[in-house]
């Protein structure tokens, strides 16, 4: 992280582990994601930049969640984003694995 306001810095970062624990939300999937390739620390960096992103528009209202404007992407926002890409990724795995693989969706 660059140098700035070190209360700024440790606020972000507590409220990075509290949103990283908070079940079925978009930051905290985020936060597995990352810490996955990054670790946790790094992981949580990036997800302390990523509140100061979200929360920064708002900065000047003085009731952020009376007026929300933001509005939450969703813990399947992933999912959703790159279904078609993660499909082959998966299939294209398994062929390599020595399976054949048919793809069919579910009946609705």
């Amino acid at each position: 992280m660059r140098k700035g306001a070190l209360w700024l810095k440790t606020t972000l970062v507590q409220c990075a582990w509290a949103a990283a624990r908070k079940k079925a939300s978009y930051l905290q999937v985020q936060f597995h994601r990352l810490r996955a390739r990054r670790g946790a620390k790094k992981a949580i960096g990036a997800l302390a930049a990523s509140i100061l992103t979200i929360v920064y528009p708002h900065a000047d209202q003085r009731r952020i969640l009376s007026r929300p404007r933001y509005r939450a992407l969703g813990p399947d926002h992933f999912d959703r984003r790159t279904k078609a890409r993660q499909t082959l990724r998966l299939v294209t795995r398994l062929q390599n694995l020595g399976y054949a693989v048919q793809i069919s969706p579910l009946p609705a």
